[in-house]
């Protein structure tokens, strides 16, 4: 069996006959080249968004909003995310896709941790997990890497903990800025491969993507960091209500209502389906 084994010359768009790894997002780093991420939870946005060349695709626990209609993610279960990722892998051949550890899934502590992120590399096939917090998840992060579980973090605006935070407040101004900034520097030496940033000031964004040696992923970060990543029914307009951070590329729910409106009046004027779509 052959393998290759070459590396690609840009991380967005590159191609290498291969997924994209841990190594390839290093290397990125390295090279000073920013890269795009978008989270996926099913096979077929997924594809589409593996051909367009995006490197990293998320599984995000934001699927309790936009797949299930919670009103936030602490709903989602392990139970929930795991047959999305595997819809995510089957429907990708090239990008890395990372698991969103939900709440509940390892705050209790390592072995929990490990338990969670085994079922996610076994059961679904995902490449790497996501999970929130700083210093209070060291020993997870350190227990999952030592076991081979590649780990992003995730500091800022960290949503499992809204109740706490008293809603979606920017995070990270004055100390909790120097806090955050502790928090990055002691993950990247637990063995996070990445750091997601989200809601923080663009001048802390901009500082610790300077300090680490592993990249920053930005979401509402400011434009300095390394990558930026951004929920995908968000960045193509299906999302009805969006955060200041989010720019929309397009109008697919003006594109869906319209061609749903277009077939609905045809079915209803009888001009569809015509001889051509009837079988003799």
């Amino acid at each position: 069996m052959s393998v290759s084994t070459g590396r690609p010359t840009t991380l967005y768009g590159g191609q290498t006959g291969r997924r994209v790894t841990v190594r390839d997002i290093a290397a990125a780093k390295e090279r000073g080249e920013k890269w795009p991420m978008l989270t996926a939870y099913d096979a077929l946005t997924a594809r589409v968004f593996d051909d367009a060349g995006i490197p990293v695709l998320l599984v995000g626990d934001s699927a309790g909003m936009v797949v299930f209609g919670h009103e936030s993610t602490i709903p989602v279960t392990v139970d929930d995310l795991i047959p999305l990722t595997a819809a995510v892998v089957r429907g990708t051949s090239r990008a890395m896709v990372v698991a969103d550890l939900p709440f509940g899934a390892y705050q209790a502590g390592v072995a929990e941790a490990l338990h969670a992120g085994a079922r996610f590399l076994k059961e679904a096939g995902a490449h790497a997990v996501k999970l929130e917090g700083g210093r209070r998840v060291l020993p997870q992060v350190e227990a999952m890497v030592a076991a081979g579980i590649p780990v992003m973090a995730h500091l800022g605006l960290t949503p499992q903990s809204v109740n706490a935070f008293g809603g979606y407040r920017v995070q990270g101004r004055g100390e909790d800025g120097e806090r955050l900034m502790a928090d990055a520097k002691d993950l990247e030496a637990a063995g996070a491969f990445a750091v997601v940033l989200e809601c923080v000031p663009a001048e802390l964004a901009d500082r610790v993507t300077a300090a680490l040696s592993i990249p920053t992923i930005g979401i509402g970060a400011g434009p300095g960091t390394d990558a930026q990543v951004l929920v995908w029914q968000d960045m193509a307009g299906l999302t009805p209500h969006t955060a200041k951070f989010v720019r929309k590329y397009a109008d697919v729910a003006g594109v869906l209502r319209g061609a749903v409106q277009e077939y609905a009046a045809e079915v209803v004027s009888g001009a569809f389906p015509g001889p051509e779509h009837a079988y003799r």
